[in-house]
C-alpha cells in the first residue's frame, strides 16, 4: 500500500486540505474534537467530488446505453470475423468510431474517483500512526484521533487488534458492529443500484451477452465490497458508503427522469407523461418536451412503449408536434380485429343442383366456355364437303330404314 500512497501523493495535500476546511465549519457546530464534524467533513468531501464527475457520470450513461444498443452488432461482427481476429478488432473499431461509442466512458467515474479513495485511504492510515500529512499538523491529528463514530473511531479497522485499539481509546466490539454495519450497507447499497439498472433501466427486447454480465456483476461487486471492506477503516467506509447512496440517488433519478428506451422505466415515465397531459392538456417541463420531441422524431422507428404512449395522446384527441409539444387533433379509433363469419348454411335442393351444375368462375369462366364453343365450331367447319354430304347421305339411309355400310351380295336364287 505504501507504493500505492506514493503513487498518489501528489493528491493527499488537496484531500487534506479539504477535509480540514470543511472540518472548520462543522467543528464550530459539533465541536473540534466531535466525530460528527470529522465524519461529516468526509462526507462532504464525497459530495463536491461526485457533483463534479456529474459530466463523467452523463458520459457514462450514454456509453452504456450505446453499448446495449450495439450488442447485436457486434455478437454479429463476433461471428462472422470469428477465424481473424485482427479484422474483428478492425470492424468493433469501425463500429465504436460511426456511432461515437467509447467503450472506456463507462469506467470513467470509478477511475476518477480512484485517485482521491486512495488519498483518503492514505490519509486516514497516517492518522491512526500518528503521523502528520498535507495540511493535518500535530493539533489536527490529536483532534482526529480522539474523533469516534458511534464509539469506533476514524482510523480504526475491523481487523485491528485489541491494543491497537486500545491506543485509539475504542473497545474491539465497538469496532466491530460498526464497521461490519457499514460493510453490511455498502454491500447492500451496491446490489440495490445494480438490481435497479437491471430489472428497470434495461432495454428488454435486446437479448445479449451484455445483460448476463451485468447480472454477475450485480452479484459479484457486494461479495468483492465486503471482503475489502473488513481492510478499510471506518473513515474509508464512511466514504465509500456515502459516494454508493449518492450513486443509488443519482440513478434513480436518471431511471425515472431518462430512462433508457424500451425499459420498464420508460414505459412507467411515459404513462405518467400521459396523466399529466391528460390533467392539464399540454406537455409541461423541459425534460418532458424532449422526450415527446424525440418520440415523435423516429417516427416509424418507434419500439412498442412509444407507440402506446402516441396512441394514448390520440385517445385524448391530441397529437404530438415536432416540438415536443401537443395540440387537438383528430381521434384515432383503435383497431379492432375483423370478426370470423361462418358462411351460411345453403337449402338441400340448392346444394344437389349446385353439385350438378359445374361452379361457374365468373366472366373469366363464361369467356373460356364461349371460346371453346367457337373453336369446336370452327373445327367442324373445316372438314370437307364430301364428308359433310357422306354423313348425311348415311343419316338419311338410317332414317329410310336401310342398313348401313357394305351390303351382302343377294343370294343367285333371289335374282
Amino acid at each position: 500500500m505504501d507504493t500505492i500512497a506514493s503513487l498518489f501523493s501528489f493528491i493527499t495535500t488537496p484531500v487534506s486540505w479539504i477535509i480540514v476546511q470543511f472540518h472548520k465549519v462543522y467543528g464550530a457546530l459539533f465541536g473540534d474534537d466531535s466525530g460528527w464534524a470529522w465524519g461529516l467533513s468526509i462526507v462532504s468531501l464525497v459530495v463536491l467530488i461526485r457533483i463534479c464527475l456529474i459530466p463523467l457520470f452523463v458520459k457514462q450513461i450514454k456509453s452504456t446505453r450505446n453499448m446495449q444498443v450495439l450488442q447485436p452488432k457486434m455478437k454479429a461482427i463476433q461471428e462472422r470475423y470469428k477465424n481473424d481476429k485482427q479484422r474483428q478488432s478492425e470492424e468493433m473499431m469501425k463500429l465504436y468510431k460511426e456511432t461515437g461509442t467509447n467503450p472506456l466512458s463507462s469506467c470513467l467515474p470509478i477511475l476518477a474517483q480512484s485517485p482521491f479513495f486512495f488519498a483518503l485511504y492514505h490519509v486516514l492510515s497516517s492518522i491512526a500512526s500518528g503521523k502528520k500529512i498535507g495540511a493535518i499538523n500535530q493539533e489536527l491529528l490529536d483532534s482526529a484521533r480522539q474523533a469516534h463514530i458511534f464509539g469506533a473511531p476514524l482510523a480504526a479497522k475491523f481487523t485491528d487488534s485489541v491494543e491497537k485499539l486500545n491506543s485509539l481509546d475504542a473497545s474491539l466490539t465497538d469496532v466491530r458492529v460498526v464497521t461490519a454495519l457499514m460493510i453490511v450497507l455498502m454491500s447492500a447499497s451496491q446490489f440495490f443500484t445494480q438490481r435497479q439498472l437491471m430489472t428497470k433501466n434495461v432495454d428488454l427486447t435486446v437479448k445479449t451477452p451484455y445483460m448476463q454480465q451485468q447480472k454477475m456483476l450485480m452479484y459479484i461487486f457486494p461479495v468483492i465490497f465486503a471482503v475489502m471492506g473488513v481492510n478499510f477503516p471506518v473513515g474509508v467506509l464512511v466514504y465509500w458508503l456515502t459516494t454508493n447512496v449518492w450513486t443509488m440517488g443519482q440513478q434513480m433519478y436518471v431511471i425515472n427522469q431518462n430512462p433508457t428506451p424500451g425499459s420498464k422505466a420508460q414505459d412507467a415515465y411515459l404513462q405518467r407523461v400521459l396523466k399529466r397531459v391528460d390533467s392539464r392538456g399540454q406537455v409541461r417541463g423541459r425534460t418532458q418536451r424532449r422526450t415527446v420531441k424525440a418520440i415523435v422524431a423516429k417516427g416509424p422507428d418507434r419500439n412498442d412503449i412509444e407507440r402506446k404512449f402516441i396512441t394514448g395522446l390520440s385517445k385524448m384527441g391530441l397529437v404530438a408536434q415536432e416540438d415536443g409539444t401537443v395540440k387537438k387533433g383528430e381521434v384515432v379509433p383503435e383497431a379492432e380485429a375483423p370478426k370470423r363469419q361462418q358462411p351460411k348454411r345453403q337449402p338441400r335442393a340448392k346444394r344437389q343442383t349446385a353439385g350438378h351444375t359445374p361452379a361457374s368462375g365468373g366472366a373469366k369462366d363464361e369467356a373460356d366456355a364461349k371460346t371453346s364453343l367457337e373453336k369446336r365450331d370452327a373445327s367442324q367447319d373445316d372438314k370437307p364437303t364430301s364428308a359433310r354430304k357422306t354423313a348425311s347421305g348415311s343419316s338419311r339411309q338410317a332414317k329410310s330404314g336401310q342398313r348401313k355400310g357394305p351390303q351382302r351380295p343377294k343370294h343367285p336364287s333371289k335374282k
